[in-house]
């Protein structure tokens, strides 16, 4: 794992200010050593600060900024207000008793991306999912949960959902294994349900819906789903999001990136195009 799991804080905006102050550490021709000696540190934590890592305290924040020769009063107090972001919960901080620590990463991530592309093997993707196909899939996940949390969980993914609904939203680009359209997750009305879903929403202008097909008995990505995060911060690099049954792995180098990025071109080449997703899941629908 690669970034480290948040806390309460947010995730994208720690890495965010820690690349900000990289920068300017550079451009002022300083090494980590230098500016961790002006603020009492060690080399090593000028250099988590840096990738994002550790929380930011308001004090070194500012030494920093004067070390690096930052007087402008409006960059200062920009930078400053990321401190303060970057230590506020995120929304989805109310519902940490109900996640997995290690998923709290990526819903950060996610709320902070500008693109995300996704393959999904066994269920629809979460963020495509309806309420009645996500309560399902938890309760088959989590049999002992009592009904009042099995609907946290399920009100937390339907608020999930909200940004790539809107005019402006992120851009969502799924391709979803043809396995998963004809597994029947909590049974035929909660799927018919779920396949006319995917029809409204494959037609709005920010989401793209493709579909592997079962012809295609050996692809690119028979290592299993992963998602791929996108950023509108030209020098955030993205980031892999691989699920695991107990764990995840967050992926944000380059060398451990490309692979996914390769997989995905191929997926998105092998299967349906929009227009034969429609056509496809208009096919399941009529079967039902």
């Amino acid at each position: 794992m690669s970034i480290d799991p948040p806390g309460t804080g947010s995730t994208v905006r720690r890495i965010m200010l820690g690349a900000s102050l990289r920068r300017l550490r550079e451009a002022s021709g300083l090494d980590r050593a230098q500016a961790g000696f002006h603020i009492r540190a060690s080399e090593s934590k000028i250099s988590r600060m840096e990738l994002g890592r550790v929380g930011f305290k308001t004090r070194d924040v500012e030494d920093l900024l004067t070390l690096y020769g930052v007087v402008d009063d409006a960059e200062r107090r920009a930078l400053l207000e990321m401190v303060r972001e970057a230590n506020t919960p995120g929304w989805w901080h109310k519902y940490s008793a109900e996640l997995p620590s290690w998923f709290t990463t990526y819903i950060g991530l996610e709320e902070a991306a500008s693109v995300i592309r996704t393959y999904e093997v066994q269920f629809v993707p979460g963020l495509l999912q309806t309420a009645s196909y996500a309560r399902s899939v938890f309760k088959l996940g989590n049999p002992d949960a009592s009904p009042e949390r099995i609907e946290r969980r399920v009100h937390m993914r339907m608020q999930r959902q909200e940004r790539f609904t809107q005019k402006d939203g992120p851009r969502l680009w799924a391709v979803i294994d043809e396995a998963a359209l004809k597994r029947t997750i909590g049974g035929r009305e909660v799927m018919s349900e779920q396949l006319r879903h995917l029809l409204e929403v494959a037609a709005l202008p920010n989401i793209t819906l493709q579909v592997m097909p079962f012809r295609f008995g050996k692809h690119a990505a028979e290592g299993g789903a992963f998602s791929i995060l996108r950023f509108p911060e030209s020098d955030l690099s993205d980031v892999v999001y691989v699920e695991q049954l107990w764990g995840a792995l967050y992926l944000d180098k380059r060398e451990d990136i490309d692979p996914y990025l390769t997989a995905m071109e191929q997926l998105c080449v092998e299967s349906t195009t929009p227009g034969g997703t429609v056509e496809l899941i208009g096919g399941l629908l009529r079967k039902m």
